[in-house]
């Protein structure tokens, strides 16, 4: 009897050892670029997240390496009914292990749901919302490129503290917008500004006018365009055609992209601050990486920062399954260890990702060039000021996160 289950013993403990070593050993991963490819914020991700996904794996060199690495992607048509499904059916079906960019922060709130539920992985670096780190934290979610508290704390501090006192906000309404104005709100009233009042528009809007007029009757200093994509390039130029410049407000790009100053061209844009913390043409490793991503793009369109944001994503968590000896399944699992690992690629430069999944590296404070300043294709931004990687975003004093041990 006792040779019985001793016998019995060891063979689950060689089931045990052997099913252990299996999975340290898989060394296969399937990438889930979940995104809009045909909407409002299709340029500044869209094909280009995909195409971001794809370099960072041939880039990474796993599959000299004996790794078998897939990248699928779909549209969630900015609705977070359609990209629940969607992420369920990949989770369940397709076995995706990491969801990339999810721009939409309605979207990517949800999805973060159904990635915890399913301990599956979010790389998010196309939502802004800092709740995705603060309120609504998982310890399966990493916010990356930016995000709603970023803006706001480095935008909307320079422009209070050079004389922009007074603010009334263009708003999308939805979830990324409310975030966008609620942080912002809160850093302009902590610089001793003031806030005159607000306009929610729908999310894609053709027709600004009744929203601008309001904004101009308010006679606030900044003009405050908590939207994005379409909606700010929009704004934008509808704003000059009611000559609000002109008569002496100053319009905020609260989220601004490469491809929104692109689509509105020099003439428009000029005069423009606003914050990114990724713009092709910041030091060698960002244009090196731009050349090679322009190249393969039908319009030979530069990165956004959430494509950028992509392709670093990616880098930084093929590192982690290399020093994990496989790919484990285990989307807290693998997270714990991107935690654990200095972050470092040529985009985004050296950072770290905090317990909270909030990924810290510097911010930087741009204004769009005038025509006779730029120095070609896509030369658009001047650099005016850096924020410190320590500085950019939430302190964790601050945070709500249940991650974070206060």
């Amino acid at each position: 009897m006792k040779n019985t289950i001793s016998a019995l013993l060891l063979g689950t403990a060689l089931t045990l050892a052997s099913a252990s070593l299996a999975a340290a050993q898989d060394k296969s991963v399937k990438i889930g670029v979940l995104t809009d490819n045909s909407g409002l914020y299709a340029d500044l991700g869209g094909a280009g997240s995909t195409l971001a996904a794809q370099m960072a794996v041939e880039d990474s060199g796993l599959a000299a390496k004996g790794w078998k690495v897939d990248v699928i992607s779909a549209d969630h048509q900015n609705k977070p009914d359609i990209g629940t499904t969607i992420a369920r059916q990949w989770i369940d079906v397709e076995k995706v292990d990491i969801f990339m960019d999810v721009l939409n922060s309605g979207v990517a709130l949800a999805v973060n749901n159904v990635v915890k539920e399913k301990n599956a992985i979010l790389i998010d670096t196309g939502a802004a919302t800092s709740d995705l780190t603060n309120a609504q934290c998982s310890p399966n979610t990493i916010h990356w490129a930016y995000d709603t508290y970023m803006l706001a704390n480095s935008t909307g501090q320079a422009l209070v503290k050079a004389g922009g006192d007074t603010w009334y906000f263009l708003t999308a309404d939805y979830a990324f917008g409310a975030a966008l104005e609620r942080d912002t709100t809160t850093v302009v009233q902590k610089a001793g500004g003031k806030v005159l009042g607000s306009v929610k528009h729908p999310l894609n809007s053709s027709d600004f006018s009744s929203f601008l007029l309001q904004a101009q009757a308010s006679k606030a200093k900044i003009v405050g365009l908590a939207n994005a994509g379409g909606d700010t390039t929009n704004s934008i130029k509808q704003a000059a055609e009611f000559g609000i410049v002109s008569g002496g407000q100053k319009l905020a790009g609260l989220l601004l992209f490469i491809t929104d100053v692109h689509s509105l061209g020099l003439n428009v844009a000029q005069g423009l601050n606003f914050t990114e913390t990724f713009y092709w043409d910041l030091n060698d490793g960002t244009r090196a990486f731009a050349k090679r991503f322009s190249e393969r793009t039908k319009n030979k369109a530069m990165p956004s920062m959430v494509q950028a944001g992509v392709y670093s994503g990616l880098i930084h968590y093929f590192k982690a399954l290399e020093a994990m000896g496989g790919n484990p399944h285990d989307g807290a699992k693998v997270v714990d260890k991107m935690k654990s690992m200095p972050t470092d690629d040529p985009l985004f430069g050296p950072g770290s990702i905090r317990i909270d999944g909030r990924k810290i590296h510097p911010a930087y404070l741009f204004e769009v060039k005038k025509p006779s300043e730029s120095k070609g294709p896509w030369d658009y931004y001047k650099l005016v000021g850096t924020v410190a990687a320590d500085q950019a975003f939430r302190p964790l004093s601050e945070s709500v996160c249940p991650l974070v041990k206060k």
